[in-house]
């Protein structure tokens, strides 16, 4: 009986249920004050829309060549009526892991950041806006003696950045002086060390993102120069908390992919969806440590306990925020599992799709982003149920 039913009921209920949900949730307030915190400051969701993009630009041009002209004809697009569009059943499997990664990035680090990194380690070596400077100064007064050996693993995965592009580039031409194998091991290792600059260049990002959002909350005018060495400034209080991630993802799922291609690792590729639920709910168990500590001049331990208590305090708040930020990834995973599996191997079509969900993508990170500062905020100082907006 209910495959009977027009298709046009089940998605007025969906739609329905969807706008009872953000109407009537206790985070409404931070929801709506993230938004208004967007529109003022468009700049948080559209750094996420400009790395999407580029990273979209190069995953296409590498791995989809364009054949012959006919990959170009724009019929693709306009024949959309006839393509074959895959049912829900078919492709959710390809959603949940995705969706989870996505609520996860809220709280740590919430796009991929190559190729534009490369453009990054070169920015930091040349001291853009004084920033190698003010990474200097901080590492030396947070971490005293230590902050050479930091310094010296930024560096390095810096330079295995740069190299990255030039690898691949390069890769083909150097097949007749290396043997295959060896090439295999060169590339996988540059691009594991490389991946601790990538990680951290988006964990930056995220902290002058957050600063972006409490300048909005608290009322604040700020020079752009100022703002991005005080981000670089907080960045090194999270930088402790980042090395943790980034030990726990290199031996958890990096060193297994990378030890494959020098010895024998029976299925390997088969434990990497369980590692990558591992280390996304890892980081959702701790999602207030991130923020806490760019916040505050604390120790990791500080944030840790300031976190168990913003949790104490605010479990429900906090779920149903989870809850709305896992149905926005979900809804925008699976539209894009749908479109392209309706899409095929259409490449215009295929682009466009890629803009567009990198567009959407881009705005719903920045939102969702804008609302936990907004909540954290909000729980931290007491006015969670103040309705009152933010007035800047």
């Amino acid at each position: 009986m209910l495959s009977s039913l027009p298709r046009v009921y089940p998605l007025l209920g969906f739609c329905g249920g969807y706008a009872i949900v953000m109407l009537f949730n206790p985070v409404r307030q931070a929801l709506r004050d993230g938004f208004r915190c967007i529109a003022r400051f468009k700049r948080i969701w559209l750094t996420f829309v400009l790395l999407g993009f580029t990273y979209s630009v190069f995953q296409f041009a590498t791995f989809t060549p364009i054949q012959n002209s006919a990959d170009l004809d724009l019929k693709q697009v306009t024949s959309m009526p006839s393509w074959h569009w895959p049912r829900f059943a078919e492709v959710w499997r390809e959603t949940p892991l995705p969706a989870l990664e996505g609520v996860a990035g809220i709280f740590d680090n919430a796009t991929t950041t190559y190729p534009l990194s490369v453009v990054a380690a070169v920015l930091m070596v040349l001291n853009w806006r004084g920033l190698h400077g003010a990474l200097l100064r901080a590492l030396r007064k947070r971490y005293r003696s230590g902050s050479y050996f930091i310094y010296l693993i930024l560096l390095l995965s810096a330079l295995a950045s740069l190299l990255k592009p030039i690898v691949f580039w390069r890769l083909p031409e150097w097949g007749g002086m290396v043997p295959a194998a060896g090439l295999l091991q060169i590339s996988a290792t540059v691009d594991a060390v490389a991946f601790i600059f990538e990680y951290l260049f988006g964990v930056y990002i995220q902290i002058y993102l957050i600063t972006v959002c409490i300048t909005w909350i608290r009322g604040v005018s700020f020079e752009e120069g100022a703002l991005f060495r005080f981000a670089m400034r907080r960045f090194s209080y999270v930088l402790k908390w980042a090395g943790i991630v980034v030990l726990l993802s290199t031996l958890v799922v990096r060193l297994p992919l990378l030890l494959a291609y020098f010895m024998d690792i029976p299925d390997v590729l088969d434990y990497l969806p369980l590692e990558r639920v591992v280390m996304s709910g890892l980081i959702i168990a701790f999602c207030s440590v991130q923020i806490s500590l760019a916040l505050h001049n604390e120790t990791l331990a500080a944030a840790i306990r300031s976190h168990r208590q913003f949790i104490r305090e605010n479990a429900g708040r906090f779920g149903w925020f989870l809850l709305i930020c896992g149905i926005h990834f979900f809804l925008l995973i699976a539209s894009d599992a749908v479109v392209r599996g309706a899409i095929g191997d259409r490449l215009v079509a295929l682009f466009s799709w890629k803009c567009i969900f990198v567009f959407l993508r881009g705005l719903i990170t920045g939102w969702l982003l804008a609302s936990w500062v907004c909540l954290f905020r909000q729980s931290e100082t007491g006015r969670v149920e103040q309705e009152s907006w933010i007035r800047y």
